[in-house]
């Protein structure tokens, strides 16, 4: 009998724009984009895939479509989950007629049943279908538990070969294990702790990540597998923070760096939306770390400053435009983090023939009191390249103010500069034409330095790319003007 094993994508549901159909051809796309990099089955309708957001009829026609595209070359575990018995027992049902090789059902949720409900939801479907049947915990998602107690019994029902964890906590999963690793295969479901989860006794993965990077989950379970456990723990540290945001963003990650890998799947359905369960801070945060391994390709794009037209290979996505002009007066914004580190910069790029240059010089020769500019340095006696004028936003009161805005904003800040300078962002052969001002936000009661560096660091980064690609657009503005808030109305 099936039991799962290995790196299962939980695939996301394609949709056309506005989410308002199913994209059956960007399906058929993803499911041979995953094949190619070596999974060992894919999982439609599951969580990842939006499943209670897809019609009855749409659920059985992305079943469909999966099968004939995978055509037996891996498995296919169908998502068949409902809140209700009757519903779940007859998608698990259509799933076997459409030749799938396991169902993936999650415990029934929003009424909350008690662990005697929970039990015969499972038996009944188990029972009642000659499939194989993978339990699928996930509490943050449906309120309810699948206790370890309640797994250890059902997995003495014969068809229930398989669990799914997806709730990031070990020490259930360790639980689980120490009770039926000899009848059933545990399969980790949360990005972040996957060979956590395999050095415990799970037999695999089932993830939203691997829709975007299959082929580094496969080859961090294929080193396990060997024994080379240094390799796969530097591998997992190298894609740690995307796993991080698709796991708190769910769908909506997935989908946003699909897209900006260039396999167009479409928006998640609302509720769901960028600038909702992915902020854009951390969108702009999964941008950098695809670019860093190399699933956003980097191609040539010119600058034009003056009479100098420039090429650099630049990272770049389908908002990137293939000449950037207007070095006459470029504006960026950005914003990171939360609570009283949290950091807003508003900067200008210019040539220091123009606008830019003007006010460079005016700052350094009539300086407001309270908002003295200071010029980034990496270190001392090096001053950053573009030239860069930092300016506080918020008025200097006191030394301890003052040392946060000049010590670790001003160090995030140079710092951003030069990797933007390092990575192509900002034109090398360009940077003796060119001044960046950003007026630089720091919270008064801003304690940790560390976070106000990083923050800043962050921050400055994305205004420049926003800045010299011209961002937001004007379709950006249009499609987040019901979605937009003021950055400080809640907090700090």
């Amino acid at each position: 009998m099936f039991k799962p094993s290995g790196i299962l994508p939980a695939l996301v549901t394609p949709f056309t724009e506005g989410g308002r159909e199913v994209d059956e051809r960007q399906l058929r796309k993803l499911v041979n984009s995953c094949i190619e990099q070596d999974v060992s089955g894919v999982v439609p309708c599951g969580t990842t895939g939006e499943f209670v957001n897809l019609s009855v009829d749409e659920r059985r026609r992305v079943i469909d479509v999966v099968v004939d595209e995978v055509d037996g070359r891996v498995a296919v575990v169908a998502g068949t989950g409902a809140s209700g018995t009757d519903r779940a027992l007859q998608m698990t049902k259509y799933a076997k007629d459409a030749g799938v090789d396991a169902a993936l059902v999650v415990t029934p949720f929003y009424l909350k049943p008690t662990n005697r409900g929970i039990f015969e939801h499972f038996y009944t479907i188990a029972t009642k279908v000659d499939l194989p049947v993978i339990l699928y915990n996930i509490p943050q998602c449906t309120g309810v538990w699948l206790t370890w107690q309640m797994v250890e019994d059902l997995a003495d029902v014969s068809n229930i070969v398989g669990l799914k964890d997806s709730s990031g906590e070990l020490k259930y999963m360790l639980a689980v294990l120490e009770k039926v690793r000899d009848k059933i295969n545990v399969m980790c479901g949360y990005d972040e702790v996957v060979l956590s989860a395999l050095a415990a006794g799970a037999s695999g993965a089932i993830l939203a990540s691997a829709n975007v990077i299959p082929d580094r989950w496969v080859e961090i379970y294929d080193l396990f597998q060997k024994g080379n456990l240094e390799r796969a723990r530097e591998l997992q540290f190298g894609i740690q923070k995307i796993a991080r945001i698709i796991a708190r963003s769910g769908v909506v990650g997935a989908k946003e760096a699909l897209n900006m890998m260039g396999l167009r799947v479409g928006p998640a359905r609302t509720p769901l939306s960028v600038g909702g369960e992915l902020t854009y801070e951390a969108r702009e945060e999964l941008r950098l770390e695809l670019e860093k391994i190399g699933k956003i390709a980097a191609k040539p794009v010119k600058f034009e400053i003056e009479e100098k037209p420039l090429e650099e290979r630049f990272a770049a996505t389908g908002v990137t435009p293939e000449v950037v002009r207007e070095f006459h007066l470029c504006v960026g914004e950005a914003l990171a983090g939360t609570e009283s580190e949290v950091a807003h910069i508003d900067l200008m790029i210019g040539r220091k023939s123009g606008p830019v240059g003007e006010a460079y010089a005016k700052a350094k020769a009539a300086p407001v009191a309270g908002h003295e500019p200071l010029v980034a340095i990496l270190e001392p006696n090096l001053t950053v390249k573009p030239f860069t004028l930092i300016v506080p936003t918020v008025t200097i009161r006191g030394m301890r103010q003052a040392s946060m805005v000049y010590g670790p904003a001003q160090a995030g800040v140079a710092k951003a500069v030069a990797d933007s300078l390092a990575d192509g962002i900002v034109p090398k052969d360009a940077v003796d034409d060119l001044i960046i001002i950003a007026n630089v936000f720091v919270h008064p009661s801003a304690l940790n330095r560390h976070r106000v560096y990083i923050n800043n660091y962050k921050a400055m980064r994305h205004a420049i790319r926003r800045a010299l690609e011209s961002r937001p657009t004007a379709e950006e503005i249009v499609e987040n003007k019901d979605r937009a808030k003021h950055p400080f109305k809640y907090t700090p």
